[in-house]
């Protein structure tokens, strides 16, 4: 009796699987596999999401990492930068001391016109000084405190320098134009200068030593009046100063608003 109960109870049992793979057979069929696949996907992707989900704390080390890396890209920047900056201070004349600095504000106001360094008269820095970069001339310092100052840029549209062409020696008035450009006003009417000529200080300037390089003619207009003029790609990187080198004022020298305004330079006794 037992034996002939265990018998119908396998025979159930093979009997309910029977059913349910006949069952679960119509259904792909009926459903062309549509029902199968949404559960297999909906198992999947519940898997998947605990599998790739990640935790607050890998998160938390994700964004570390992310935040030194990019820290580590901006020391790499500097070191660059600090590099570059080191080898044009020692390409200097020996007999010149600059005193190096670091640009600390710059608005976006006015972007153009002015910058911060991290030296001040602390640092033996005194208003008047010239302010170079690797390229030529930026700047002189027009204000300072304990432990900054403030740069008047070239680019400034209220900046004025007595400059020379290096090539012929015609001689004109460099002003800022609020760009990498700035304008230089000829004194003659039709100078002895052509695209390509580099422009430096000039002797008859008061605010800055003769010679500092500062751009090179980009364009010309011989027709313009009431003098010709130039535009002057600047050689510095004004638009995206970092590190500067700081220079005593120089002790001499015509006013450069005289020379503006009589337009006929001539050197002081």
């Amino acid at each position: 009796m037992f034996t002939a109960r265990h018998g119908w109870e396998r025979r159930g049992l093979q009997i309910g699987l029977i059913a349910v793979v006949l069952g679960s057979a119509w259904l792909v069929r009926e459903t062309q596999g549509a029902a199968l696949l949404e559960f297999y996907t909906g198992i999947s992707n519940r898997f998947q999401i605990v599998q790739t989900k990640p935790s607050t704390v890998d998160r938390l080390q994700n964004a570390k990492v992310s935040e030194l890396q990019a820290e580590i890209t901006d020391l790499q920047n500097q070191n660059q930068k600090l590099k570059k900056f080191i080898s044009y201070t020692e390409k200097q004349p020996a007999t010149s001391k600059p005193i190096p600095s670091r640009v600390v504000g710059r608005s976006a106001d006015n972007w153009w016109q002015q910058v911060t360094i991290n030296r001040g008269s602390s640092a033996g820095i005194e208003k008047g000084a010239i302010v170079k970069a690797d390229g030529g001339l930026v700047g002189i310092v027009e204000s300072v405190t304990s432990n900054t100052s403030r740069v008047l840029l070239i680019t400034d549209m209220k900046s004025s320098i007595g400059v020379n062409i290096s090539r012929t020696g015609a001689k004109g008035i460099l002003r800022g134009n609020s760009s990498t450009e700035a304008v230089l006003e000829f004194y003659e009417k039709v100078p002895n200068v052509k695209v390509g000529d580099v422009i430096t200080t000039s002797t008859y300037s008061q605010k800055f030593p003769s010679g500092l390089p500062i751009g090179k003619v980009k364009s010309l207009d011989l027709q313009k009046l009431p003098a010709s003029i130039a535009k002057i790609e600047l050689f510095p990187p004004i638009s995206s100063l970092d590190w500067v080198a700081v220079y005593p004022k120089p002790e001499k020298q015509l006013s450069e608003k005289s020379l503006s305004s009589n337009k006929q330079p001539q050197k002081s006794n």
